[in-house]
């Protein structure tokens, strides 16, 4: 839905470089729109936009929570990389609450943190680069600096703002 607004953790640094060096080299580049990302939710009503700011800069006063890129995902069309952070779940779980009712049916349907780095290709073209990346994947510590709040514009985002934890 055009002018949503999407939630994000705020991957930094050499894991961002990172991650979106393999989505540019992956995604079918006609469909990519966006750099690397991790959506926290996908689509809240415009309408919240003065509630989420005031939410996302409340829960941004805490320390950056830890997280890891633990595997890969099959996407069916596609592969990301497997998010695993009690600490992010609990901030989405927070933010779920506060928008309980607003919900879109995606964003209600639970989370699977991931990062995508190819979507939209033949399932074959798929299971062969999450094969090839698993052969020498470790898993490693993922660096989140803030939430993010975005407008979706019909395929590409429009960034409000990004929230940096503060850590205390």
């Amino acid at each position: 839905m055009a002018g949503a607004l999407i939630v994000t953790g705020e991957i930094v640094g050499e894991d961002h470089a990172w991650l979106d060096r393999l989505r540019r080299a992956y995604y079918p580049p006609e469909r990519n729109q966006l750099p690397a990302h991790l959506t926290m939710f996908h689509a809240l009503p415009p309408s919240v936009e003065a509630e989420a700011r005031s939410t996302l800069s409340r829960l941004a006063q805490e320390r950056p929570p830890k997280a890891s890129i633990e595997g890969l995902m099959d996407l069916g069309g596609g592969v990301a990389f497997r998010i695993v952070s009690p600490d992010l779940d609990r901030i989405r779980g927070e933010l779920a609450k506060d928008f309980h009712g607003l919900l879109s049916a995606q964003d209600s349907g639970g989370w699977r943190p991931h990062v995508t780095i190819q979507n939209k290709v033949p399932p074959k073209e798929a299971r062969a680069l999450k094969e090839r990346l698993e052969g020498d994947f470790r898993p490693r510590p993922l660096a989140i600096s803030g939430l993010g709040l975005h407008r979706y514009l019909g395929g590409p985002w429009e960034k409000l703002a990004i929230y940096a934890f503060r850590g205390r």
